[in-house]
């Protein structure tokens, strides 16, 4: 029997995340019928290889769906929010990399490590959690299982490929400008439509998105409530601490995280060891721990710097790093797309 065919459009093909999809899609072999490249009125037209064929990118509209059965989503929240529905309409699966629909309390919010069974509730639309939380949420999960979680706090180091193809560039640029010995411009970060720039080049930038109200940013403030919603638990204490750094590709964590109930620290490694999509490298001995450099381009997880906490004996504090153009947010999109695909064709 030959096998089921899909056809898949990638919204946004021509962005960072956009690019990752299409090449996991081909090394994976996706079952793809037809391929649909999407894109801004900008971007149309410009022409993307995929297993060897010329795709054109064309422009995005209301009816660029119709016959697709899965679209994946990667260009903005204001596109996700114009076309989605249209992409539903026309009968397709939505699996969107904004921020768009994540805490819609009528959306689904997936990492198929932690909650894959949520997929079967979607409603045309499964949301993608943001990079940061996700690498988190699949490292504690096995944890949270055996031990209950009652409280996270966490700090990141997050790669400038968070913020887009420019966002490198302008590293990039004033890194070569500060060993020239030049004045730096900055024109991105930390956030493109605030008045106020920041130099990313040898810095470190506290602030990722907009800041709320109570002084936490947009991005910490999507961890805190994205937790809460994939692990399924409201009573996880969350607070987090964003910062930008000048790495490529790579998002890093400090977690510190309190366990409900007592815990040995050898138990803690083995469920790490075992769990699916995570990698422990963890030998303070031979200086081994994870590095975004080791991360870059892998789909896992990386986990490291195990040690009880000093001052709660059921606290453990984790280094926890990920390709965040990977597992954050293509491979997360590709995954949840191939678990659809194998309850379509009877796999599953």
């Amino acid at each position: 029997m030959s096998e089921q065919k899909f056809n898949v459009a990638v919204v946004g093909a021509t962005g960072a995340v956009g690019e990752q999809i299409l090449n996991l899609l081909e090394q994976r072999d996706f079952p793809v019928a037809e391929l649909k490249l999407l894109s801004s009125a900008r971007s149309a037209g410009k022409v993307l290889t995929f297993k060897g064929q010329d795709v054109t990118v064309e422009e995005a509209t209301p009816d660029s769906f119709a016959g697709v059965d899965i679209a994946l989503f990667s260009a903005g929240g204001d596109v996700s929010k114009e076309l989605a529905p249209h992409a539903v309409r026309h009968g397709a699966v939505c699996i969107d990399n904004t921020n768009a629909f994540r805490m819609d309390p009528d959306k689904v919010l997936v990492v198929p490590e932690v909650n894959a069974e949520k997929i079967d509730e979607h409603n045309g639309i499964i949301a993608n959690p943001n990079c940061s939380t996700i690498q988190m949420v699949a490292a504690l999960k096995p944890l949270y299982d055996a031990f209950g979680i009652s409280r996270i706090i966490v700090s990141t180091y997050q790669a400038v490929s968070g913020a887009g193809h420019k966002a490198i560039e302008e590293m990039l640029r004033q890194s070569r400008e500060v060993l020239n010995g030049n004045d730096v411009q900055p024109d991105i970060l930390p956030v493109g439509s605030l008045p106020v720039k920041h130099q990313i080049a040898f810095n470190a930038i506290p602030q990722i998105d907009k800041f709320t109200e109570n002084g936490y940013t947009l991005e910490e403030m999507k961890m805190v409530r994205e937790t809460k919603k994939i692990m399924g638990d409201e009573s996880i204490e969350v607070s987090a601490t964003c910062v930008r750094i000048p790495v490529v590709h790579g998002h890093s964590e400090s977690v510190y995280v309190e366990f409900k109930n007592d815990y040995e620290l050898e138990e803690v490694k083995s469920l790490l060891e075992q769990a699916p999509g995570i990698t422990l490298v963890d030998d303070p001995a031979s200086q081994s721990y994870p590095l975004a450099t080791d991360a870059a381009g892998k789909p896992d997880v990386f986990v490291g710097r195990l040690r009880r906490d000093l001052t709660h004996n059921r606290g453990l504090n984790l280094w926890i790093v990920s390709d965040n153009l990977m597992k954050g947010a293509a491979w997360n999109a590709v995954q949840i797309a191939e678990i659809i695909v194998s309850k379509k064709s009877g796999r599953v």
